[in-house]
């Protein structure tokens, strides 16, 4: 089966600055694939180059075989992107917004009202037709700019930050329906900053500062993790007091994170000993865990050095 999308060696500069290192991946339909990182990872420009926005310095990305910089070439009307945020016109209504987004794909007055009667009924948007988008709630204008983006029924769709700023019950709605065009043989690529999203991908791409430092299925890409995760309860007192008591000796013990009432640590399998022993010495009794997508985030972009 032939990929949707290809990127090849992808390489961007701002300047003198390099934002984008050599990425490469592709897509096959019906594929979800995860970019997570840090701020200034790359993720945003990374998916304006798949959009044909920013002319890549280096490498090329095709969308079915097309290059997205060729306007002649009708590749446009195979993929719909929704920015991060500001992609709808505020003083138009959800069903004046769809109008629009129909007109500009060309759609003919028929296509259009059944891409929209079913969007409205998909994205729970029927009562609210009259409303101005920028009185919606963080959630229903997510939700209406994804409608947006899939009225001309792309086999791409490019997602950046899709559930950034909205409530827990919204995201679970919007992935809900991402899971849904997947299964319908559907490629979306998807920026977030949210591990817990990337984990839910077909395939996941760990960002930083540029570059690709992982890249595969989430649940693979844990057990591929050479490191080991142990757990540290304090024996007395909080977890925040065993905090304070490791002081400066936490960068000896690899990672360190204070989890609510107990620390999880990352370590290479050289220092485990010299670790838990650390551990018990500041009070704590330690046991390995199961490493998970956040562990491999952290052992993956901690320590990146800069371009």
């Amino acid at each position: 089966m032939d990929p949707v999308l290809e990127v090849r060696d992808l390489r961007h500069r701002f300047g003198t600055t390099e934002v984008l290192r050599g990425l490469s991946f592709e897509a096959s339909p019906g594929e979800v694939i995860g970019l997570v990182g840090p701020d200034a990872a790359g993720k945003t420009t990374t998916l304006r180059c798949l959009a044909g926005l920013i002319r890549p310095s280096e490498g090329q990305v095709r969308i079915l075989g097309k290059d997205p910089q060729d306007r002649t070439s009708g590749v446009q009307e195979s993929f719909g992107y929704m920015p991060e945020r500001y992609s709808l016109y505020g003083d138009l209504t959800v069903d004046e917004n769809l109008r629009f987004f129909g007109d500009l794909f060309c759609l003919d007055r028929t296509t259009w009202r059944q891409r929209r009667d079913r969007l409205l009924e998909v994205m729970d948007l029927g009562t609210f037709l009259d409303r101005r988008a920028d009185a919606l709630s963080g959630g229903m204008y997510k939700k209406l700019a994804l409608a947006c983006a899939l009225l001309h029924e792309p086999a791409l769709l490019i997602l950046d930050e899709p559930t950034n700023g909205v409530d827990p019950d919204s995201r679970a709605e919007i992935w809900e329906r991402i899971g849904e065009f997947s299964a319908q043989g559907m490629t979306l690529v998807v920026a977030t900053s949210y591990l817990g999203e990337a984990a839910r991908c077909s395939r996941a791409g760990i960002l930083s500062r540029g570059r690709m430092v992982a890249f595969g299925p989430p649940m693979d890409l844990v057990r591929g993790i050479e490191e080991v995760v142990l757990r540290a309860d304090p024996v007395d007192g909080t977890a925040e007091a065993l905090w304070e008591r490791l002081g400066s000796r936490r960068g000896d013990l690899g990672i360190v994170n204070l989890q609510g009432a107990h620390l999880r640590i990352v370590t290479p399998p050289s220092r485990v000993d010299a670790t838990r022993m650390a551990l018990e010495q500041a009070g704590a009794r330690t046991r390995p865990v199961a490493p998970s997508f956040e562990d491999l985030f952290l052992v993956r972009t901690t320590g990146e050095e800069t371009p």
